[in-house]
């Protein structure tokens, strides 16, 4: 019989969080997807309006998972509430996917940012050798800072997510900066959508899922000093400072630009620091798109580990996926297993991009599902309670039940706009969720 695992010793506080979700959230999406929102909208007012709403939308879902962080706080939470909510072979079906995506998605991102960093680097080192080298070297990086310790992971992304905050904030200051004539993209104008529904439906969908990312702040539960309060805290302080940098940042582009250099800019935030420095403008871009990189890795490797601990706590994977050093509160197998699968898949990144729309409306689903805990959690606590008050003390969304009700009808939306535009790669994906049935029982089976 395996030995019992000393709990997680939690040593991240609400700042921490906060940081975290700010990598989680802000990748490479918002250095490229404006360009495209804006082709979607065809006129600046449509194109703003995506925006806010999609950010109204983001707030909904962030008041969403504050509550739920804040009542359960497990590790590898995402997993464990809907396990716990719903059913474990549900949770499962659902995660395995999601958890193979996002750890290829590491090795992904890792391989765009050395893309974008690969001109800066001596004459040696440029060419795609070069860049997988550095693609590799920076997931390794990663790897031994996060086996140094939970902290030692909490404080370079507290540094990454600073240093991104501020880089953004420069190129921000191009509110304030009249761009001279020439100085924007000139190409020909595409044609405006015939439609306002269909053009703000379309522009909404891409928006949102560049403000998305923060419910992965859930796998931290059982990290976080004092839940109850900094959960909430944490997504607020990292949500609040997106939502401003989001619309002061596509602001920036539409004055720099203007709508139709926006609407036909390929490299739409490269385009808006090339006006606003010139040349130089280039390499601050690059160093930009690295910096998020290298963010989001680093939080990928603090949150994944803690999904595969909820996954052995309910016997699908072997028991040395939960072990966490006393001393250090990583996982080391888990953080290990992690590095090796995503340095493999490396070599399969065309499969990765492939499995990406296959999961889209999977994702859909399964955020969906985890904001439907809620509804679960609240009656539960008002039976405990025995009686119609609820006993929980932490944060208590407004709004209950039309918001969260109203959020999750839109993921639900979402995941059938994916299945009706693209039925092929949907009907892929599905295949995998339903899949995840066999191997959960073969998983559960082999644990016993």
């Amino acid at each position: 019989m395996a030995e019992p695992q000393p709990p997680i010793r939690p040593q991240i506080g609400a700042f921490d969080l906060g940081m975290i979700v700010i990598s989680l959230v802000i990748g490479i999406g918002i250095f490229r997807t404006p360009a495209i929102v804006a082709r979607q909208a065809g006129s600046p007012e449509i194109f703003f309006s995506a925006w806010v709403a999609g950010g109204l939308v983001s707030l909904i879902g962030a008041f969403v998972f504050a509550e739920i962080g804040s009542r359960h706080h497990f590790p590898g939470g995402f997993y464990k509430l809907i396990s716990t909510a719903f059913h474990p072979l549900y949770a499962f079906m659902i995660n395995w996917v999601i958890v193979l995506t996002y750890g290829a998605g590491m090795a992904g991102v890792a391989l765009i940012g050395s893309e974008y960093l690969n001109p800066l680097l001596p004459t040696g080192w440029q060419g795609a050798t070069g860049i997988r080298i550095t693609a590799i070297g920076t997931l390794l990086f990663f790897y031994l800072i996060n086996m140094l310790g939970i902290r030692a992971g909490a404080k370079t992304q507290n540094l990454l997510s600073g240093l991104k905050i501020l880089m953004m904030g420069v190129l921000c200051l191009g509110v304030f900066y009249t761009v001279p004539p020439g100085a924007a993209p000139q190409t020909p104008v595409p044609e405006v959508p015939a439609s306002w529904f269909t053009a703000f439906g379309a522009s909404l969908i891409a928006v949102f899922y560049t403000y998305g990312g923060y419910q992965q702040t859930l796998n931290f539960g059982a990290d976080i000093k004092d839940p109850v309060r900094n959960t909430p805290r944490g997504i607020f302080i990292g949500m609040f400072l997106i939502l401003a940098l989001y619309l002061t940042l596509n602001y920036t582009y539409y004055h720099t630009l203007g709508f139709d250099g926006l609407r036909t800019s390929n490299l739409i935030a490269a385009d808006t620091a090339r006006a606003l420095f010139g040349p130089g403008g280039q390499v601050f871009f690059s160093l930009a798109i690295f910096l998020s990189v290298l963010g989001f890795i680093n939080a990928t490797m603090l949150s994944l580990p803690r999904v595969y601990y909820a996954l052995a706590d309910d016997g699908i994977l072997p028991a040395a996926f939960k072990k966490v050093n006393t001393r250090t509160q990583v996982q080391e197998f888990a953080l290990t297993f992690l590095i090796v699968t995503t340095l493999a898949s490396l070599w399969l990144l065309d499969t990765f991009e492939q499995i990406v729309n296959y999961v889209m409306s999977v994702d859909s689903i399964a955020l969906a599902s985890a904001a439907a805990t809620i509804f679960v959690f609240r009656k539960r606590a008002r039976l405990r309670g025995a009686g119609s008050a609820d006993p929980h003390q932490g944060f208590h969304m407004a709004g209950y039940p039309w918001l969260p009700g109203f959020f999750v009808l839109f993921l639900l939306i979402i995941a059938a706009n994916v299945i009706i535009t693209d039925p092929s790669s949907a009907l892929i994906g599905w295949a995998l969720f339903l899949g995840g049935a066999p191997l959960y029982w073969v998983l559960q089976r082999a644990g016993e």
